[in-house]
């Protein structure tokens, strides 16, 4: 049945989005201090990266996704200058006396930075490929064919990573708004320097790796 695809992307994308990285850190550190909506539009960046290398690994589109793995020492270098450059950011940043108000492009920045953020680990697209083959979804792009059964699978379960993955960053944020309310002003640099420290050391990993 095409809702077990659904379902089982559904709990890849859980799976994915769960593992603690810079990510994760990001969203905690932006929903402390800018509040729930700043968290989750992280989070989506997050979950629309997982959604399109999911889509390269389905579709076996294999110039593009050797592409990435080709370059990927420089992707990881720019990502990880990225992350030390974030940290260091994130380390000094003063706590606001209040949530900032999201005018202008402001959301969409917090968006589209965590989009690229994310899309610079392109080993990511290594474990879809795995699961997806272990799976037996895997189909190759064409356009001179319509969708076959096995391509409307292949979306099915992207659709459900995606969802997955989201559903992972609305728990996570509202999860630490709710806290949000009983954290002083003291605390809230105590997570600015811990999150700083955290997202170097993730920036520093990159760069080794």
């Amino acid at each position: 049945m095409h809702i077990t695809f659904l379902l089982q992307g559904l709990l890849i994308g859980l799976s994915v989005a769960a593992v603690v990285g810079p990510i994760a850190i990001l969203c905690i550190q932006r929903t402390i201090h800018n509040g729930f909506l700043y968290g989750l539009v992280t989070g989506m960046g997050a979950a629309t990266a997982d959604a399109i290398y999911g889509s390269l690994a389905a579709f076996s589109v294999t110039v593009i996704a050797t592409v990435l793995v080709q370059w990927q020492v420089w992707i990881h270098l720019s990502g990880g200058l990225f992350l030390i450059y974030l940290g260091v950011r994130t380390f000094f940043k003063k706590p606001a006396d209040k949530a900032a108000q999201a005018y202008g492009g402001t959301y969409a920045r917090v968006y589209i930075s965590t989009l690229l953020l994310t899309l610079t680990n392109p080993q990511t697209i290594l474990s879809f490929a795995a699961i997806f083959a272990g799976l037996g979804i895997a189909t190759s792009a064409s356009p001179n064919k319509g969708a076959s059964p096995t391509s409307m699978n292949s979306i099915l379960i992207i659709s459900g990573v995606f969802l997955g993955s989201a559903l992972w960053w609305l728990l996570l944020s509202g999860g630490i708004s709710t806290l949000r309310a009983h954290i002083t002003p003291r605390w809230l640099q105590w997570v600015n320097q811990l999150a700083g420290c955290i997202i170097l050391l993730f920036g520093l990993y990159a760069l080794r790796s």
